[in-house]
């Protein structure tokens, strides 16, 4: 079916769940730390996802499986995009508010622009630097009364544009390399399997017992990570940007709003009008980079 084909509420009635799906990434995960240490919630989360992608792609769809090469691209996104990104994407959650790692996911398509800039070795043109300075000043602002009231730390904002920064290396790593024609669910399967493996010797040397317990909160956690946010998330994002193209990023300016109200009546963390402050400036960033003008 092309875009044509395609009714137009389409694009309100997945984008929007989208939207909410993406923001509910950091809340689970914060819920999940309350019962389990970043890399047990990490590994199971990466194993179930990967082996249900992979058994879809290539059991019930029966898609072609990677050749030479891919095997090695599929690894080095896996340990990019899944690995190092969500790992830690985690730790850092551990240390900041929800809302706040919801807002800074927010600003990775105005990351990208300007690691892609310096990737190729291009001029970077000054309003897309402004832009990422707006965005990390909005993500600032937010983040200090966060601080403040001991609701995040410096640390933790550290590790959080760390793991940023890396998914953006990992996205242009992902559009550089060619394909050939590989599914997209087998690369999503097997990049989080791959994902998976490369956790599994950091979950073994950290491990503590004591910290694990496998109980509601933490299969709730885990399995709406796994099916809601890898699964029903990723395809959702997928499915808009094949068939709507640019309008789709527009969403991600609706995902901070839910990340604050989740982590607010969820985990009853404070918003005050610094939160509103900080998120401006990150709507302001994110339109600056769609701008048309170099």
């Amino acid at each position: 079916m092309n875009r044509s084909q395609l009714h137009p509420l389409l694009f309100w009635i997945i984008g929007l769940p989208f939207a909410a799906i993406w923001a509910s990434a950091s809340v689970a995960s914060k819920l999940g730390l309350a019962s389990a240490e970043p890399f047990t919630i990490s590994f199971i989360r990466f194993s179930i996802a990967g082996i249900l992608m992979v058994f879809v792609s290539h059991v019930l769809l029966r898609k072609a499986l990677p050749k030479s090469s891919q095997w090695k691209q599929l690894a080095i996104y896996g340990l990019l995009n899944i690995s190092l990104y969500l790992g830690l994407f985690i730790i850092a959650i551990g240390e900041v508010s929800a809302g706040l790692g919801s807002l800074a996911v927010a600003i990775n398509p105005v990351i990208i622009t300007v690691a892609l800039a310096i990737w190729d070795k291009k001029k970077l043109p000054f309003l897309r630097v402004f832009s990422l300075i707006i965005g990390i000043t909005g993500v600032t602002v937010c983040a200090y009364p966060l601080i403040i009231g001991s609701h995040a730390s410096v640390r933790g904002l550290l590790i959080l544009f760390l793991s940023m920064s890396v998914y953006s290396i990992g996205t242009i790593y992902f559009q550089k390399n060619k394909w050939n024609g590989l599914d997209i669910l087998t690369i999503n399967g097997w990049q989080t399997l791959f994902g998976a493996l490369f956790t599994l010797p950091v979950l073994l040397l950290t491990w503590d017992g004591h910290q694990n317990k496998f109980d509601f909160g933490f299969w709730s956690a885990t399995l709406w990570l796994v099916f809601v946010v890898s699964i029903a998330g990723v395809q959702s994002w997928i499915f808009l940007l094949r068939n709507f193209g640019d309008r789709s990023s527009y969403w991600l300016f609706l995902s901070p709003i839910f990340g604050f109200m989740f982590s607010n009546l969820i985990m009853h963390e404070p918003i005050g009008i610094l939160t509103f402050i900080g998120t401006a400036f990150v709507f302001i960033s994110l339109l600056l980079n769609k701008s048309k003008k170099q």
